[in-house]
């Protein structure tokens, strides 16, 4: 009978709290230390003593980044752990024996390595999320704007498609510097919308200016203002990665395509498609449903390497988008599905405004996905046929080709009628064209 070998004799295993760690050193008792900075110099020192190359601590929270970094420093091969993948047994619970229980299947290597990006990507990373959590915040007080413009009656809300767009804002400053006359307001719109929608803004103009409601709009606006401030902030710190991030990538990639436009929540980054071209060497744009927004996200999350993950399918299915599969003989059973990544937010983003698009291929797939199995389930797939294109642009050097839904629809045309033919053929039925 075959016994299971070490394949890391010299390794630790870490589980993380609040306010303790714990470390478990095969042939040694374990040993905690405070979540202090000296601790971790501590902690790290100790680990030398005892001949330590490699540790395996748990994802927990937020807790796991400092110490992450301060071991990888100091020259430890650290992998960090799904705590999922290193669930102890029952009745064995306690943070000692969660750190033996990692130490030793670690050493055994039966712990998969969770995807960590290089330091220069964990710090685009850092302002891509903060950036996204702002703008949050803003959407928040675009909210407490419309409610205290309706309970003035002012109804921009109603005939403004954004009243956060730029006509909508100059009005609402009009409005608090103290401009009531409708006409005046309507100037500060811009001329295109005077004209198509000139009358229904007078009407809409016509409010109840009461103070409190005013204080309440100048609150959400000042607000609001602060927050694009932040956006703004998070942006110049970002362009300053992605160049950093372009030189060292050491690509001269050039692109003939058109940039394509980015609608909503632009980043303010010069140059930033050729930063993100330069540090690819490709051009994932051309991809429906992605511009250069979306890219720079992936690349926050995901870095500039695909072969961290050998295949497509291990790709999509850490994204979070494979289809569940639980099934033991010939029962299939329910499982709790795998919560997508951020970076799966970003290609489901990209999938929803694929199935509103006339034009792409895929839409047509989608909206067909859509009518048989729901919105959710369509937008899943083709998240996945998406996320599968991405990763053989660089995996496989593969350039995508738009053929349009009519050559979609062509393609199933021809599967159907082959799909036909096969039954037709089992049943000894012949198959007549009309």
């Amino acid at each position: 009978m075959s016994t299971l070998s070490k394949i890391y004799p010299s390794c630790a295993g870490i589980d993380i709290g609040s306010e303790k760690v714990y470390v478990s050193v095969e042939n040694d008792s374990v040993r905690n230390f405070r979540t202090f900075t000296a601790s971790y110099r501590e902690l790290s020192n100790y680990l030398k003593e005892k001949s330590i190359t490699h540790v395996a601590m748990e994802a927990t929270g937020i807790y796991w980044i400092t110490l992450y970094d301060i071991l990888e420093q100091d020259g430890f091969d650290v992998t960090l752990v799904n705590p999922a993948d290193s669930k102890n047994l029952p009745g064995r619970k306690t943070d000692v024996q969660d750190c033996q229980w990692i130490q030793q299947l670690f050493s055994y290597g039966l712990l998969r390595k969770s995807f960590v990006p290089e330091d220069i990507v964990r710090k685009l990373r850092v302002y891509t999320r903060m950036r996204e959590d702002k703008l949050q915040m803003a959407s928040s007080h675009i909210q407490h704007m419309q409610k205290s413009l309706v309970q003035m009656n002012i109804r921009l809300p109603e005939v403004l498609s954004q009243t956060h767009g730029a006509s909508g804002m100059a009005m609402i400053k009009a409005i608090l510097e103290g401009e009531r006359n409708a006409e005046v307001l309507l100037s500060y719109c811009t001329s295109s919308l005077i004209k198509r929608k000139g009358g229904e803004i007078l009407l809409a103009l016509e409010g109840n200016y009461k103070e409190e409601y005013l204080f309440e709009l100048r609150q959400a606006y000042e607000g609001y203002m602060f927050y694009l401030d932040q956006v703004a902030k998070c942006d110049q710190e970002a362009g300053k990665i992605l160049e950093e991030y372009n030189n060292r990538s050491d690509q001269n990639y050039k692109d003939s395509h058109p940039v394509k436009p980015i609608r909503h929540n632009k980043p303010h980054i010069e140059h930033l498609h050729d930063l993100l071209l330069g540090i690819h060497g490709a051009n994932p744009t051309t991809l429906p449903g992605l511009t250069d927004y979306s890219l720079m996200k992936l690349t926050a999350e995901l870095g500039n390497d695909i072969t961290q993950w050998p295949t497509v399918k291990t790709f999509v299915s850490w994204l979070g988008l494979a289809p569940g599969k639980h099934q033991s003989g010939k029962m299939t059973k329910r499982s709790k599905k795998k919560a997508v990544t951020r970076a799966g937010q970003v290609f489901k983003q990209a999938a929803l405004s694929i199935m509103l698009s006339k034009e792409p291929g895929l839409g047509a797939f989608a909206r067909r996905i859509k009518s048989r199995r729901g919105a959710g389930i369509a937008i899943k797939a083709t998240a996945r046929k998406l996320a599968e294109l991405y990763y053989n642009m660089f995996a496989k050097g593969m350039d995508y080709v738009e053929q349009g839904v009519k050559k979609y629809e062509e393609k199933l045309k021809e599967q159907q009628i082959m799909f036909l033919q096969k039954k037709a053929k089992e049943m000894n039925l012949q198959l007549i064209e009309y």
